[in-house]
């Protein structure tokens, strides 16, 4: 079975809840199409197989403007189908279009993306820094369209946010809601922040995952403003373009829907250089420490020393921090490093904390230091991971906290505890979350667990200089 896209002079598309901002009062539609699947025999050497990076077209341009509808029925629940005339067959190989475009500009490939799938494509916008992507689609000068996803729980500088980039570019964003009924019977039965104690999923499974659903069933392409330097753990490879491996578009089935990141390959740094530059709104919460900005209750403000990502779910490991809007970035289990298996230990990855100020405790190490009473020198021990992000943001201050203390009366260590030492140091060791860092008291064998998520050297110190 191969994957074809068809389209035709003559289309009626009704009942979409999008709308588009446009660089003109008269709006003429870029060509676009619709997916179909094509049996097999339907074309010579045709493979039962589908590769996710290809896809067969059989493309015609559409020259009638698609009916509008302002209702907020999705758009994929009224789509009626297009004449089929005649046909030519192409191939569209996003995987090679990933590489060509590797080292274009964020402009270029957005603009390539609105050029490719004109109205059938749509900004997704957390409220966030992804304002850049609103800006370089404004730059390009082509009719866009932006949707974001309300979950009820966002800040409320977020919604004055969504009306301040509503008024500044002109546009409006299409807002996708949780089922009332699903949202209702999650509260009822397990409160209004069952979150902190069975996990950010369920929640955001209904809030969010789902709605997102249905607006992209009423597209054939998004663009998101995901980069690699966000999530080290789940985001470092993420193509500029790719053929959605979770979600399906407006035909439904694997590879119907691509997905668009054109500042994958962009530092955060270089983001926020070019929103000052040009002189775009930003969400205010910005300015109080936020970076990665979700829910309320499930931000808050990072902290020096601190990944962007650590200011979402906090109370969780690091391999827990996507909500399952880009749940393709975790490779499955075929072979291939996996972040749960990061998280098992299952994968080789290279150590960090490397000092010779340092000692590397093993299993039995651990052991035997919980086990004295009476120790001849205290110790400062962090739990970690190397594959976990935020272990990997405080590792140069740990390492200075290594440097200054060496000579002195602490010494200072660390434990893997991930894989199979992971439930030991949950059960044993107070392990939370990575990083976990003990201090082990000279005269007492119970250690202390460092309270603060500041991971500075200096506060590291004071922490340490209180206990000594």
């Amino acid at each position: 079975m191969a994957l074809a896209v068809t389209s035709s002079s003559s289309a009626a598309i009704s009942g979409s809840s999008f709308s588009r901002s446009t660089a003109s009062s008269e709006l003429k539609v870029p060509q676009i199409g619709s997916f179909r699947i094509l049996e097999r025999g339907q074309g010579q050497g045709q493979s039962s197989s589908l590769n996710l990076s290809q896809r067969k077209s059989a493309v015609k341009p559409i020259n009638a403007e698609p009916r509008r509808n302002d209702s907020i029925v999705p758009s994929a629940a009224t789509v009626s189908a297009p004449e089929v005339h005649k046909e030519r067959i192409e191939t569209e190989d996003f995987e090679k279009l990933a590489k060509d475009l590797e080292n274009a500009s964020p402009l270029e490939i957005m603009d390539k993306a609105l050029e490719k799938f004109g109205d059938d494509i749509a900004i997704a916008f957390s409220g966030a820094e992804d304002v850049a992507l609103i800006e370089y689609a404004h730059l390009t000068g082509r009719p866009f369209r932006v949707f974001s996803l309300d979950t009820g729980r966002l800040n409320p500088e977020t919604y004055q946010f969504f009306d301040t980039v509503e008024k500044h570019y002109g546009i409006r964003i299409e807002y996708m809601f949780p089922d009332s009924v699903e949202v209702q019977a999650l509260v009822r039965s397990k409160g209004l922040f069952s979150f902190y104690e069975d996990g950010h999923q369920e929640c955001c499974r209904v809030r969010k995952v789902r709605p997102l659903r249905r607006a992209l069933k009423g597209l054939r392409a998004w663009i998101t403003g995901q980069r690699k330097d966000q999530s080290p753990g789940t985001r470092s490879e993420i193509p500029v373009v790719q053929v959605d491996p979770v979600f399906e578009g407006l035909d439904g089935g694997v590879g119907s829907l691509v997905k668009w990141n054109p500042v994958a390959n962009v530092d955060g740094g270089d983001v926020w250089n070019f929103l000052r530059a040009m002189e775009i709104p930003v969400n205010s919460l910005h300015s109080q420490g936020y970076v990665s900005i979700g829910c309320e209750p499930c931000t808050r403000p990072v902290l020096p020393g601190q990944h962007e990502r650590e200011g979402r779910w906090w109370w969780e490991d690091a391999k827990a921090k996507e909500c399952g809007l880009h749940k393709g970035n975790i490779k499955q289990e075929d072979g291939q490093a996996t972040d749960a298996a990061n998280a098992s230990g299952a994968a080789a990855e290279s150590d960090i904390f490397e000092s010779s100020n340092l000692v590397t405790l093993s299993r039995s190490g651990i052991e035997n230091l919980t086990k004295l009473e009476n120790r001849k020198e205290p110790w400062l021990v962090v739990m970690y991971a190397p594959w976990c992000p935020f272990c990997q943001a405080m590792e140069g201050s740990y390492l200075e906290l290594a440097d200054k203390l060496a000579g002195s009366n602490v010494k200072v260590g660390k434990f893997r505890a991930d894989g199979e030492h992971k439930e030991f140091a949950k059960s044993e060791l107070q392990l939370g979350s990575f990083p976990t860092i003990l201090f082990f008291p000279k005269h007492s064998a119970q250690p202390i667990k460092y309270p603060s998520e500041k991971r500075d050297v200096d506060s590291l110190m004071a922490f340490v200089n209180a206990l000594r």
